[in-house]
């Protein structure tokens, strides 16, 4: 089994704490680029900026097995100078304004530190204090002598943590996915042609992803995320049990969201390889949301896909909480079921036999 240590910690904590808004994900595809050349057999960078790699297996016709992590986040994108440090922006990808007034920003390539201002509650009238202040109404405050250009991407200052099992930080999504990858591919198994998709665009219509599934045309695929997490107890302190994931029940494996119906067999498989090798899982359940698995899924002449994901709390929010323990027993689900992939599992493509 494979372990999560410092080394990989470090790593994690280097994504989440790089801007990568959706657009302009400059800052994690170096990183990417960085760790993945010493192992893989092909590295390129596509038209829209997204890190295709690929690890040859052996024999004559291995199975040929995409895994997709986007590397872009939620933010900001800055789309006026108002003067005097001030500047109007809009919110790139699905952010809910409730969580945006008072937070500390960073904009541009230098991060350039501010603050997202609103009028201060004493000055409110009660039927403003009624509802949500608007992303109109706010500005990003960068003080009198702060710079930034319009177009210039933002995103929470937030630092990453790890605090006890937890890990504090912006970014989970998509970067613990990321994270994986990069670790599958220090362990490629043999079995299999492993291709890689650290995909550009996931937040604002899984654009990435499309291109890569056209251009690897896999035999199968699974986008490796990070879901939000439903567990919080009731206003009245009794268990939720509506939940679609938990954090702690390990990896989530998706059998239909707004996106995608996962492919049986591959829903099944990946249960039967967490429970023979006695590997935490746990099924997100059906409900709104969606992973690259959509867009891959209908590239070409089609693909049989599924989606993995490491639960976390608080999603597209300042800061985000996810388990140490279910980032490991995400990887290792998905390096053992790597290992024991076969032909036969996709054979002919019926999907409902």
């Amino acid at each position: 089994m494979l372990s999560i240590g410092k080394p990989q910690i470090n790593l994690l904590e280097k994504l989440c704490n790089a801007m990568s808004v959706s657009g302009d994900e400059g800052e994690v595809r170096r990183i990417v680029l960085e760790k993945v050349k010493p192992y893989a057999d092909e590295v390129k960078v596509d038209a829209l900026g997204s890190v295709l790699v690929r690890k040859n297996g052996a024999g004559k016709k291995p199975l040929r097995v995409l895994l997709d992590a986007h590397m872009d986040e939620v933010g900001f994108m800055i789309v006026a100078d108002d003067g005097e440090g001030f500047f109007q922006f809009e919110t790139v990808g699905g952010i809910d304004p409730r969580h945006l007034a008072g937070k500390q920003v960073v904009v541009g390539k230098d991060h350039t530190v501010g603050v997202i201002g609103a009028k201060p509650i004493h000055l409110t009238t009660s039927e403003e204090r009624s509802h949500t202040i608007e992303v109109d109404a706010m500005r990003i405050d960068l003080g009198p002598e702060g710079k930034a250009n319009v177009g210039d991407r933002a995103t929470f200052a937030t630092k990453f943590k790890i605090a006890g099992p937890s890990i504090l930080s912006k970014s989970i999504d998509d970067r613990i996915g990321v994270a994986i990858l990069i670790e599958l591919l220090k362990n490629a198994p043999k079995n299999i042609e492993l291709c890689l998709s650290f995909s550009v665009q996931e937040e604002i219509g899984l654009r990435g992803a499309k291109v890569a599934g056209y251009y690897f045309e896999p035999d199968l695929a699974i986008a490796v995320d990070s879901t939000p997490a439903r567990d919080l107890p009731d206003f009245d302190g009794h268990e939720n049990y509506t939940y679609n994931t938990k954090l702690g029940l390990g990896p989530a494996i998706y059998m239909a969201n707004s996106s995608t119906i996962d492919d049986p067999r591959l829903v099944k498989f990946l249960e039967e390889t967490a429970i023979k090798n006695k590997i935490p899982y746990q099924f997100r359940q059906p409900g709104g949301g969606g992973t690259n698995a959509g867009a891959i899924q209908q590239s070409r002449a089609g693909v049989p896909v599924v989606s993995v994901s490491v639960p976390h709390r608080y999603t597209h929010s300042p800061i985000s909480v996810s388990r140490v323990e279910d980032w490991k027993n995400t990887l290792n689900l998905l390096h053992t079921a790597l290992k024991n992939l076969t032909h036969d599992l996709v054979k002919g493509r019926q999907v409902n036999t």
